[in-house]
């Protein structure tokens, strides 16, 4: 049997300590401390081992990471770990390779260096799940930066700014500030999360805005130095001058009306425009995308179902998207709806109405009372109705017969104007399932007892009499043609 060095098994005995540390993590691959020394001998096996750990400190670190940066290798405690897992697992295939079955005579006596080392080293105390993005925006848009901490306790969060070309100038952002168009909302709890939202953006509002998180004691010292006690993530925001386009006024639409012409003129941009289009409801009309600064979309026939909202987009290589809306506009159409509902009593009823037309209606449901629609009575709690948009529901529990039958309207409004369509509702006694097989049992009766009753109502003459022949009475029919003849003849 070879042998090796102390010095190569206090390696290996910090390796099987990281793995130790680290097996929770290890699971995802199959790699156990216990079965270390067995996979190593393999070098693909070894290969994974080494991605593995490194993969997984890294993830580990990440957690406690200063300014959100994962670069595991800078870290020294991380860096101690990975360079002895991998200089260990070279090692041990070296040492396995050699015929030296006894590998861990040396192993204990480094478990309480390595855990010395580990205890010495600082560890940050607090450290980003969620970064703020940088993003380019347009005046008078809005934008929002996520800011997501860990840490024990749970670290205070600040924002900051800084100008364009001034970043090291970086004064502290506060609710409300920028004539209120500035908010922060802050919540803690396991985690700390904050959200810093600006609107109505301008030129001057670009620059460099930075979270910053700490839960050391000393973070509001004076006389301690902020880059050491906080720890920061920077986001970088520009904006720029939002295009100017001319577009043409809202319209009313009117079924069997004229057909409407939509236009979009772009008149000034930040950058080279790439393509413009047509978008109605939040979805691209097909066919619409060209690359010109002037466009237009036609309505040949003017219905309700044509009215939304139309924006004019334009498409620019390096700025963001511009848009105008123009909103087409016309009195609901009802196109769906129950004519008639037909329950049982005690069961549940479902009314519905669906239109078409902008903008949005507003529902109301009525029923009709001494001849007057009225608006629904819910006293009794059983009446539920479900708006949305362009759909409105009507829903009836525990119908009851005596008070739920009639006529039930529901009504379309906008600013255009307003549409009504009607639905009746039959409500059926408990007995209603049975009335079919009552029916047939009532028309069975009655035949049986017209049957018994003309069986006993007979005529007599129609029921023979004992004394006479059962068979035809026989006469001499051929004698009494004779007698007539000879009659005839002596007259004659």
């Amino acid at each position: 049997m070879g042998t090796v060095g102390r010095t190569r098994w206090e390696d290996i005995s910090l390796s099987l300590f990281a793995f130790e540390i680290l097996e929770l993590q290890m699971k995802d691959v199959g790699i156990l401390a216990d079965t270390a020394f067995q996979l190593v001998l393999d070098e693909q096996v070894a290969a994974r081992v080494f991605n593995a750990v490194d993969l997984s400190v890294q993830l580990l670190y990440c957690v406690f990471a200063p300014a959100g940066s994962c670069s595991f290798c800078q870290v020294p405690f991380a860096a101690a770990i990975s360079r002895t897992v991998q200089n260990t697992v070279i090692a041990t295939q070296r040492a396995l390779s050699s015929g030296d079955d006894q590998p861990a005579s040396g192993v204990i006596p480094s478990f309480s260096l390595l855990l010395l080392t580990a205890f010495l080293l600082p560890l940050p105390l607090a450290g980003f799940v969620k970064s703020p993005m940088s993003e380019t925006k347009l005046t008078g848009d809005a934008f929002e930066l996520y800011c997501d901490v860990v840490g024990n306790p749970t670290p205070e969060i600040q924002w900051w700014y800084a100008e364009v070309n001034r970043a090291e100038a970086f004064k502290q952002l506060w609710d409300g500030a920028r004539k209120r168009r500035v908010s922060i909302n802050t919540a803690y709890g396991a985690n700390g999360v904050s959200v810093l939202r600006i609107t109505r953006l301008t030129l001057e509002d670009s620059g460099t805005y930075e979270c910053r998180a700490s839960n050391d004691p000393r973070r509001n010292d004076l006389r301690q130095n902020p880059s050491i006690t906080w720890i920061r993530a920077q986001a970088t925001i520009s904006v720029l001058q939002k295009p100017r386009i001319n577009a043409s006024e809202d319209v009313t639409i009117h079924q069997y009306g004229p057909a409407v012409t939509l236009q979009c003129n772009l008149s000034t941009s930040p950058s080279p425009l790439a393509a413009s289009y047509w978008v109605k409801n939040g979805e691209e009309i097909p066919g619409t995308r060209k690359p010109t600064n002037t466009t237009e979309y036609k309505i040949l026939k003017p219905r309700a179902e044509e009215s939304g909202e139309y924006l004019c987009v334009f498409v620019f290589s390096n700025s963001p998207i511009a848009n105008a809306t123009i909103e087409v506009r016309a009195i609901p159409d009802i196109t769906g709806h129950k004519r008639s509902e037909n329950k049982n009593e005690g069961q549940d009823a479902v009314m519905y109405c669906k239109s078409v037309g902008f903008p949005h209606p507003e529902w109301v449901w009525r029923k009709k009372v001494n001849g007057v629609f009225e608006d629904i009575n819910n006293s009794s709690g059983r009446f539920f109705v479900t708006n949305k948009d362009n759909y409105t529901e009507l829903s009836i529990t525990n119908l009851q017969i005596n008070e739920d039958p009639g006529e039930y309207q529901c009504n379309a409004t906008n600013v255009i104007g307003s549409v009504s369509v009607t639905t009746i509702l039959r409500v059926r006694s408990h007995l209603a399932p049975l009335w079919p097989f009552l029916g047939i049992l009532a028309e069975i009766v009655i035949l049986v007892v017209i049957i018994v009753v003309y069986e006993k109502r007979k005529r007599p003459d129609e029921v023979p009499d004992d004394d006479e022949p059962a068979g035809p009475m026989k006469t001499n029919s051929t004698n009494n043609h004779k007698d007539k003849n000879l009659r005839q003849r002596n007259t004659n």
